[in-house]
């Protein structure tokens, strides 16, 4: 019963239940409670509070009584809407009632205080989540199959005897332009990937050290490429990686609640789903 009372996931159920509970209590009726309005202190700060945010500065008294005097209007119409059923079947405000129910599930879900152990148990969870990517050290020489056409391959054989054979030339000065840098340091498969394609990225990983290597394509052309270093990929321990982990789980707990909120509320109803005859994909299942 003690390792319950600390296991998250009762505390989002039960934080959806709750969730659950405040909103059945709610009147059948959106009708007026009644005809008295009332502007209490506590409104007239938070309406000057939000004037000084917009504007830099108090509002006089006399915006005072303005903002005052808008308030009250726009209470006797939002009352008055109700009354009418002006908001019935008004996609906007539809949306913003659930928005504003899933906005109430964050609040209760952040006030949820998760422990290290319960982060770690995520971590370890959802490790291909957070993995750390392999990372690589490499240059490269660019050689431009537009410029050089069918010699492209053969002209990179050459060079690539060329640099085995002299450790002394400097790559940077060979081969084609190209708006790349001629060397990468401590950089992930997944960059290397975002800058020269998965192919090469994948060719890229599979060389050793100290040689130059190739012809190795990408989307720009041919390259020769020589690996100075590699580190291997690894689970990261959760100091390193402690504010995705809790973001992603806090994410996690949210969904919990609102996916128990809903099938709760949706208990209430009876739904019936006309289906055309053509349904919107355009089957007949």
């Amino acid at each position: 019963m003690k390792k319950l009372v600390h296991e998250p996931l009762v505390h989002f159920l039960l934080v959806g239940a709750a969730l659950f509970v405040i909103f059945s209590l709610r009147p059948d009726q959106a009708a007026p409670a009644d005809d008295h309005i009332v502007v209490s202190a506590d409104k007239i700060k938070h309406l000057a509070v939000l004037f000084a945010r917009t504007w830099q500065r108090p509002p006089t008294p006399a915006e005072l009584e303005g903002l005052v005097d808008e308030y009250v209007r726009e209470e006797a119409a939002y009352r008055e809407g109700l009354a009418l059923g002006l908001d019935s079947d008004d996609t906007i405000i539809r949306r913003r009632l659930r928005q504003k129910l899933d906005f109430i599930a964050e609040d209760l879900v952040g006030q949820i205080e998760p422990t290290d152990e319960v982060l770690g148990d995520y971590l370890a969870a959802h490790v291909d989540d957070f993995r750390i990517d392999p990372r690589f050290s490499f240059c490269h020489v660019y050689l431009n199959p537009d410029q050089r056409g069918e010699d492209v391959d053969t002209d990179a054989r050459e060079l690539l005897v060329m640099l085995n054979g002299d450790p002394s030339i400097d790559p940077a000065a060979l081969g084609d332009r190209i708006l790349l840098e001629h060397a990468y340091a401590d950089v992930s498969a997944r960059d290397i990937a975002g800058l020269f394609g998965r192919q090469f990225a994948s060719a890229v990983a599979e060389l050793r050290t100290g040689d130059w290597h190739g012809p190795i394509r990408s989307g720009y052309g041919v390259h020769l490429v020589r690996l100075d270093g590699r580190s291997g990929g690894r689970i990261p321990e959760l100091a390193e990686v402690y504010d995705a982990v809790r973001r992603e789980w806090e994410n996690a707990g949210r969904l919990e609640v609102l996916e128990r909120f809903y099938r709760e509320m949706l208990q209430k109803y009876e739904v019936t789903i006309e289906w055309p005859e053509a349904k919107p994909n355009g089957g007949d299942e």
